[in-house]
C-alpha cells in the first residue's frame, strides 16, 4: 500500500465543473495557441498565410470559474493600462499521449468550455519589444475564465458556430469556428510533438480578431453557439 505524502501545508487542486454532473474536471496544465484566426494573426502584425501554430501556457490557478447565467465579478489585474477580452473555444483533454496522429486526436478530448484568454496587452507588447518573455501579459490571477465542461458524448465535437464577444452590449468580436486556422485536431496533434500531453490538459483554441481594451465597470458577454454564454464585470 502506498503511503501518504505527508507536506508542511494544502495546496488546493484547481478544478472546473462538468455540466449536467456533481463530478468537477481536474485542471493540469493550460495550453493556449496563439494567432489562429487569420484577421487575428494580421491584426496582432503576423502572416497567417506562412506562421506554423505557437503555443503558451497559462498557470493552473489563472482559472476562474463562471457559473452559466450569473455575472461574475472579474478584478482589473495590476500593473496595467490597457487590459484585453480575447474569446475562446476550449477543449478539455482525458486522453492524451505524445507524436498523436490528426485521426486519433480528437479521440483526446472529454469536452468543451467557454473561455477568455484575458491579457495585459501592453506588458505583452512591451515585453516583446524588448525581445523578452512575455508570460507577465498572459500568466497572472484570475487570467482564464472559463464556464462548465461539456463532454463530447452529449455535445459532439464543435467544428462550426458562430464565436463572439459582446462588451456593455456592443458586439466586439465575431466570427465563426470554421475561421480558425488549426483546428482544434491539428493543435492538439501539433502540441502533443512538443509536450507529452495528459489528462486534465485544457487548450484554448484562438480568438478572433478586435481584441481590445476594458475598463472597470464593463460588462463582457462572450459566446459559442451550442454552449451557455459566460458573462463578467471588470470590478
Amino acid at each position: 500500500m502506498t503511503q501518504a505524502v505527508q507536506t508542511p501545508f494544502t495546496v488546493a487542486q484547481t478544478t472546473v465543473p462538468i455540466a449536467g454532473s456533481d463530478l468537477r474536471f481536474p485542471v493540469r496544465r493550460i495550453y493556449c495557441i496563439g494567432r489562429n484566426y487569420a484577421a487575428h494573426a494580421i491584426e496582432m502584425g503576423s502572416d497567417p498565410s506562412r506562421e506554423p501554430p505557437f503555443f503558451f501556457q497559462k498557470p493552473t490557478d489563472a482559472i476562474q470559474v463562471v457559473p452559466p447565467g450569473t455575472v461574475t465579478d472579474h478584478p482589473y489585474p495590476p500593473l496595467t493600462q490597457n487590459y484585453h477580452y480575447e474569446v475562446e473555444l476550449v477543449a478539455a483533454l482525458s486522453k492524451g499521449g505524445r507524436d498523436l496522429p490528426l485521426d486519433k486526436a480528437l479521440d483526446c478530448v472529454y469536452g468543451y468550455a467557454l473561455g477568455l484568454d484575458m491579457t495585459r496587452r501592453d506588458l505583452q507588447r512591451g515585453m516583446g519589444d524588448q525581445k523578452k518573455p512575455w508570460e507577465i501579459g498572459k500568466s497572472f490571477d484570475h487570467a482564464a475564465p472559463i464556464g462548465p465542461i461539456h463532454p463530447v458524448a452529449q455535445t459532439g465535437h464543435y467544428k462550426e458556430g458562430d464565436i463572439w464577444l459582446a462588451v456593455n452590449g456592443e458586439r466586439k468580436q465575431q466570427a465563426t469556428l470554421s475561421h480558425m486556422i488549426w483546428s482544434v485536431a491539428e493543435q492538439i496533434s501539433r502540441l502533443s510533438q512538443a509536450f507529452e500531453l495528459f489528462p486534465g490538459d485544457l487548450i484554448y483554441s484562438g480568438t478572433p480578431e478586435n481584441v481590445g481594451p476594458v475598463v472597470r465597470g464593463d460588462v463582457i458577454v462572450a459566446h459559442v453557439d451550442g454552449l451557455p454564454e459566460l458573462s463578467i464585470r471588470i470590478v
